[in-house]
């Protein structure tokens, strides 16, 4: 019998199984741009555990192990801001990234009203920008990071302000 990918709020007991779980998801990105010194790569885990006290942190669990993970804030002005979104490379292509990505919209939504969401992938990687697009975000800007490297901005907006019912 097969076990279920779960969605659930990270605790500080995952910060462990983040930390390795996004080294291992960003390694695809740092080949894709030849820089192995992304963010993501070099974070540390004291700066992630302060992190998950700052931000809403979701994860995917297979049983006791973090596959995916995900997480956001929202801004003085009401827009979403959601950042490394990264599934286990066994698990990418079955719509474990586009399940978190919802999920961390709507757990943003609960705490406050949220007018839109905004996100960043690097230029190259094709498949964040297929999922992205899928999931109604539209691209806003285009940043040259380096002479390898440019992030993509991709927003979303909603109609009426997204929040918890009272």
């Amino acid at each position: 019998m097969g076990m279920s990918v779960i969605i659930s709020p990270a605790t500080p007991d995952d910060a462990e199984q983040i930390l390795k779980l996004q080294y291992l998801g960003y390694q695809q990105e740092a080949e894709l741009y030849s820089d192995w010194s992304l963010a993501p790569l070099t974070q540390t885990l004291e700066s992630l555990r302060a992190e998950l006290a700052e931000q809403e942190f979701l994860v995917a669990r297979l049983g006791d192990e973090v596959v995916g993970t995900v997480r956001g804030r929202v801004d003085p002005d009401g827009v979403g801001r959601i950042g490394r979104l990264v599934v286990h490379p066994r698990m990418q292509r079955h719509g474990l990234g586009g399940r978190l990505l919802e999920a961390v919209e709507e757990r943003l939504a609960e705490r406050q009203p949220v007018y839109g969401f905004e996100l960043s992938t690097g230029h190259r990687s094709l498949g964040n920008l297929r999922l992205y697009a899928r999931l109604g975000y539209r691209q806003t800007s285009v940043r040259e990071v380096s002479g390898r490297l440019s992030l993509v901005t991709l927003a979303k907006t909603v109609a009426a302000p997204l929040a918890a019912s009272a």
